[in-house]
């Protein structure tokens, strides 16, 4: 055990004399020592009920017998951090958690990790530091918030969103808006859509490194709670069979989370995070192969915001398992990857049935033949950008328009909030990349204004930024080379046509090549002042450091 280093010797008997200053006994420091990563705070709904998660973990571990000794890791939740400042420091906490976790695990020569994560950058950030570590780790999230209620149908965060863009329209009252903010988020959770942060859960199972029902358990059932006892005892196993994150984490199995992620209609968010946990286990995706494995995997949810069905629905008709046994009918799944059941891929998902072919629509009749995210390209996004597929309505797949230039997202929604823009408009908001924000915003607010405004199915957004996985309607993220780091979406000038092909993975701006040429050499990236971490995150950029470009 990598603790024996610490605890056996003569030698040893400091960090013994620690130990007993804890409180634990001979027979616990004799014991394999796991360390359950807490995500528990009191500011992020989706992690206000992980203590108790937590302490089901301890009991699972010790039951199995181990000692779990717990540790802390950060957690922002994106819907407060929204629309300000706040939303510049979301996405960098991923790398913040991966290097902290990093740092606590070595530091104390833990044998085993338990993760408990639950929202956006947390379970990714968790999953950068498992591949890291390669110590035997297996993850139990907080779980997702129960749909809420209005008028008797069922709502989610991107409800309230939108709200406020239909009372600003004059289409709600004040007081209705008020009903939409009392009942949209009923419990704790993470938001109850397929946004980023279950959809990374969902996408933890696929991965191999989450028991089945990590991704949709509700946060308020008391299987979640079972589910967390068991991940303890599978953490324990692992230890005695040594299997480890690498052994799992394999080049097949980002493939398969990819097909899920196409199937399911994830957030776009990741295409970012993917990359940068395959990173971690020494695999490289390039973002190309996304739209080969949609171009042949189905789109068989339409989860919140791109339909009416919620996680719990999800849970309901079996979970993550069942789309994977949809999947594998048509051989779209590697199954000989091993997971944290100690047990392959095919072994978990044989007897595992879509129990709802309203939820997971039968691969026989999906909702679209190819997948719910698309990665389009052109002169536009020389190395690409994201779209949510599945959340885009029919007639704005293709798409062209006049350009609406704004140089961050402040400025876009003040035009929006005034309406000033018009059926058949592009928005463009850049220097929000990575470098230009800097942190890379998400940008829920304008985009839910749209939708609110009754624009959906007229105007189309895109951005150096981020879109929210609670987004739907034309909205084109990522697009890269950012602004600031001299991309194409810089030189777009007020009333330019812009061109969507989300079929044909396609993003142009309609100028002629002589004109294009003549003002990319002319073009002068803008630099603004920094202060903090947001300096040091900017400068890590600049240099090319993998984790701060995110990908």
């Amino acid at each position: 055990m990598v603790s024996d280093n610490i605890k056996l010797t003569p030698q040893n008997a400091p960090h013994r004399a620690l130990y007993h200053a804890l409180g634990l006994t001979e027979e616990e420091i004799s014991r394999p020592l796991v360390g359950i990563v807490s995500s528990y705070n009191e500011i992020v709904p989706g992690h206000m009920n992980i203590d108790k998660i937590v302490d089901a973990v301890k009991l699972g571990v010790a039951m199995a017998g181990g000692t779990p000794i717990v540790f802390p890791a950060i957690a922002v939740c994106d819907g407060i951090a929204m629309g300000h400042v706040g939303m510049k420091y979301s996405l960098v906490t991923r790398d913040l958690i991966a290097d902290s976790t990093e740092a606590m695990a070595l530091a104390h020569g833990f044998d085993a990790l338990v993760m408990v994560p639950n929202c956006d950058k947390n379970v990714p950030g968790l999953l950068m530091a498992a591949a890291r570590l390669n110590l035997p780790t297996v993850f139990v999230s907080g779980g997702p918030m129960l749909a809420g209620h209005v008028d008797g149908c069922k709502t989610s965060f991107s409800s309230i969103s939108e709200a406020v863009g239909e009372f600003n329209a004059g289409k709600i009252t004040e007081e209705k808006l008020r009903e939409y903010e009392l009942k949209t988020c009923p419990s704790c959770g993470s938001c109850s859509g397929m946004y980023t942060a279950n959809s990374m859960n969902c996408l933890t199972e696929v991965l191999g490194m989450g028991l089945r029902g990590n991704g949709t358990i509700p946060a308020v059932y008391s299987a979640r709670i079972e589910l967390a006892k068991h991940a303890g005892m599978a953490v324990m196993d692992m230890v005695k069979r040594d299997i480890r994150p690498r052994d799992i984490m394999t080049e097949a199995a980002f493939k398969n989370a990819l097909t899920v992620d196409m199937a399911l209609g994830c957030s776009t968010n990741s295409m970012l995070h993917l990359p940068a946990i395959a990173h971690e286990c020494g695999i490289e995706i390039d973002l190309d192969i996304a739209n080969s494995i949609s171009e042949k995997t189905p789109n068989l949810c339409h989860l919140a915001p791109a339909g009416r069905t919620y996680v719990e629905d999800l849970d309901e008709a079996g979970g993550v398992y069942a789309i994977m046994h949809e999947l594998n009918k048509k051989g779209l799944l590697n199954t000989d990857c091993m997971t944290v059941t100690g047990k392959t891929v095919g072994e978990n998902i044989a007897n595992t049935p879509n129990l709802d072919p309203e939820v997971i629509r039968p691969i026989e009749n999906p909702y679209s033949e190819t997948g719910g995210i698309a990665v389009l390209k052109g002169n536009l996004a020389p190395e690409g950008s994201v779209v949510k597929r599945s959340a885009v309505l029919p007639e704005m797949l293709v798409h062209e328009g006049p350009a609406r230039v704004f140089e961050c997202e402040e400025d876009a929604q003040a035009a929006i909030n005034a309406g000033k823009i018009n059926p058949g408009d592009v928005v463009v908001i850049r220097y929000e990349g990575p470098k230009g924000g800097p942190g890379m915003r998400e940008m829920l607010n304008p985009t839910s204004a749209i939708m609110g405004m009754g624009l959906g199915s007229s105007v189309a957004l895109i951005t150096d930024g981020r879109f929210s996985g609670a987004t739907r309607g034309a909205c084109i993220g990522h697009v890269s080379p950012e602004a600031a780091s001299g991309g194409p979406i810089g030189i777009v000038r007020e009333g330019d046509i812009i061109s969507i092909d989300i079929p044909g993975n396609k993003l142009e701006l309609k100028i002629s090549a002589q004109e294009y040429e003549e003002r990319m050499k002319a073009f002068v990236p803008k630099t603004k002042p920094l202060s903090g971490y947001l300096r040091r995150y900017a400068a890590l950029v600049s240099s090319g450091a993998k984790g701060a470009v995110l990908n």
